[in-house]
């Protein structure tokens, strides 16, 4: 009987080659994972996606060891961090990493992405955060990453990329597709100079709208949606 780890090691592999086709990561760098039932999924270290095979991907269990059916090799360094999100964050169920250009340019800044646009507020607030900067593979970095993450699903690691996390992996890839573009639009934009910043009740506004964005809406008596 195919576990979950089974069922999703093909659709990791595919979205971490989707991730180097979209240039989020070049070569080793970046890293993705999905929730188990009980623990995760996670790329290996030190391979690059199109390199790996799906019996690659790494089952750990939530305290970081070897679940049944590992292959003999190590998971991506960054595996704290994937296993930290997971535990504070109950809706994350994808969790990807990336040194992708313009992201990894912002974050090398160290500073925050404000309201420059309103598809900011698609990550859940008014702006996107910079964690503070600490050596990666480190509990200190899962803890400045877990920080910046409160009420939002991507912030930038200081000196470092992106995390990202998503309700699954194809959502969590079109988050870090549309995170990385942001930051590429914040980024050309500051070449004209400062922003002209959208104000905190016009990012509220937005907020909200994208409570409902996407649903299904219910049909009127007339049946006019």
């Amino acid at each position: 009987m195919n576990t979950d780890a089974d069922l999703l090691r093909h659709p990791l592999l595919a979205t971490a080659r989707a991730m180097t086709s979209a240039g989020l990561n070049v070569g080793t760098s970046g890293n993705a994972s999905v929730r188990l039932a009980d623990g995760l999924l996670i790329t290996p270290s030190g391979l690059a996606a199109e390199a790996c095979h799906a019996d690659d991907m790494v089952p750990l269990d939530m305290d970081g060891s070897p679940a049944p059916g590992s292959p003999a090799l190590a998971p991506s360094s960054e595996w704290q961090i994937h296993r930290d999100v997971y535990a504070a964050f109950p809706q994350a169920r994808a969790v990807l990493h990336a040194h992708s250009p313009f992201a990894t340019a912002l974050a090398c800044q160290r500073i925050d992405i404000p309201a420059f646009h309103y598809m900011i507020a698609r990550f859940g607030g008014r702006d996107i955060r910079c964690a503070r900067y600490a050596t990666f593979g480190t509990p200190a970095l899962s803890a400045a990453a877990i920080a910046a993450l409160q009420g939002r699903s991507a912030c930038l690691l200081a000196n470092h990329g992106m995390l990202v996390y998503g309700r699954d992996l194809d959502h969590a890839l079109a988050q870090a597709v549309e995170f990385e573009t942001l930051c590429e639009q914040y980024w050309r934009t500051c070449q004209f100079g400062a922003p002209v910043l959208l104000s905190d009740e016009e990012m509220d506004e937005v907020i909200e709208r994208f409570r409902w964005y996407g649903r299904p809406q219910r049909a009127d008596e007339d049946g006019r949606r």
